[in-house]
């Protein structure tokens, strides 16, 4: 068998494995915690309304300027040259162990990223500190996303970039058909990237933020309890494992379908 259709092959069956993976995460988001919806009844108005209030804050300041801070932390330079090597190592015919090293950056980069997220969540719950922390998590959020991005090829520098990862944050914390319609139209985004008008962009950002401020929101109001504070700190890493997990599955998928096209253009069955 010559290599071009074993690469077809190979990639078609990666391809598959992820989109299998994508559906159990559809699966075990129907069994989120139920605590966490418990305690959101019982949150006070007044401070649910300062919650809300400081996420959109904080998803407005995150992309207000681009993120450009955050996107150069991610080391974007050394990100693209390894995406190079590696991917260039699966055309050659690096079999499983390519496609291994294609994902194995993404997955390094969000397993340190979930410690650091642990400690700033446990830390400040023990001090009772919930609102300082919405952007201190929102922050290494997104270092995570878009390092997640980075590994696999794709630039969130563009605003069509950060608009697709606004979409894949507010997929991971929804459910049903709202998440399959977004997965829907985050795979359009990641094959054809479009720029979004500023308008479009804001919508979406408030949209993220306002998904953020209903999924994260009993977490938030525990965190910032004394004492208690902690159990809602702990929840961080939850929510930085679900939204980064879903990325890079997302973006796995985004970029095995674009060796693909690549294979297919020269002519692989």
């Amino acid at each position: 068998m010559s290599a071009a259709p074993e690469l077809a092959r190979r990639l078609r069956a990666a391809l598959a494995a992820a989109e299998r993976a994508e559906r159990r995460m559809e699966r075990a988001a129907l069994l989120w915690p139920g605590w966490l919806d418990a305690v959101e009844e019982r949150v006070p108005p007044k401070a649910a309304a300062a919650l809300r209030a400081a996420f959109a804050k904080a998803f407005a300041a995150a992309f207000a300027g681009g993120s450009g801070l955050i996107e150069r932390s991610c080391r974007p330079e050394e990100l693209a040259a390894l995406y190079a090597v590696r991917s260039a190592a699966v055309e050659r015919g690096g079999g499983r162990a390519g496609l291994r090293r294609l994902y194995s950056g993404a997955r390094r980069a969000n397993a340190a990223n979930t410690l650091l997220t642990t400690a700033e969540g446990i830390g400040l719950g023990a001090l009772g500190i919930g609102l300082p922390d919405i952007a201190l998590f929102l922050g290494v959020l997104l270092r995570g996303l878009y390092s997640t991005a980075m590994n696999y090829g794709f630039d969130c520098s563009s605003a069509a970039g950060r608009l697709t990862a606004l979409k894949i944050m507010r997929a991971a914390l929804s459910g049903g058909e709202e998440r399959r319609s977004l997965s829907r139209e985050i795979d359009a985004r990641l094959e054809t990237p479009r720029e979004p008008g500023p308008e479009e962009l804001s919508a979406e950002t408030e949209a993220a933020a306002s998904a953020f401020a209903t999924g994260m929101l009993a977490a938030k109001f525990v965190q910032g309890l004394p004492v208690a504070g902690v159990i809602g700190g702990a929840a961080n890493p939850l929510y930085y494992r679900r939204i980064t997990s879903f990325a890079e599955i997302k973006y796995r998928q985004g970029c095995l379908r674009g060796l693909l096209r690549g294979c297919d253009s020269c002519s692989c069955p």
